[in-house]
């Protein structure tokens, strides 16, 4: 069980009217998901995106602190990208070094791949958490349709989660 419920209904209708180019639109999820979730559990929201021709993802719009950039593919956000698979990270100890620490008061982790229209996979959504078991497969389910009704990723094959 995790510390928290989350209602994902009134993100949802605050992002009804999203619009822009992808960064605009990522950069309106941030900003909204940071707004709903800061007192819910989560320590930073954000995007990375993969670097054409290289091993490393960079940072997108973010909130609300500084973050590593650019990432290797080892880390949970790489892992997600090259499996195009979701993870929920109960603990960030059990990623042993495949966990890029930006911030080490964070304890787990959810991230999902993000497709284009092709269904190839550009890049990620990370959250963090100060505590350990914050993000359930409710947080995953609710935070993908947000990516798909915003426009941020396409529907691709949705992958059982890899959970650490």
């Amino acid at each position: 069980m995790t510390a928290y419920e989350r209602d994902y209904a009134p993100i949802a209708l605050a992002l009804n009217s999203v619009a822009g180019d992808r960064t605009q639109r990522m950069r309106s999820v941030a900003d909204t998901l940071w707004r709903f979730l800061k007192d819910a559990g989560v320590s930073w929201v954000g995007f990375y995106t993969k670097v054409d021709g290289a091993d490393e993802m960079v940072l997108g719009p973010s909130r609300d602190k500084p973050a590593c950039s650019p990432i290797g593919l080892h880390g949970a956000c790489g892992q997600a990208y090259l499996k195009r698979r979701p993870l929920i990270v109960h603990d960030v100890t059990n990623l042993g070094m495949n966990y890029v620490a930006c911030d080490p008061r964070d304890l787990s982790e959810l991230v999902i791949p993000l497709f284009d229209e092709q269904g190839r996979c550009y890049g990620v959504l990370d959250l963090d958490s100060f505590e350990r078991r914050a993000f359930s497969e409710h947080d995953l389910i609710e935070l993908r349709r947000l990516m798909e009704s915003t426009g941020i990723s396409w529907p691709a094959p949705h992958l059982p989660a890899l959970v650490y």
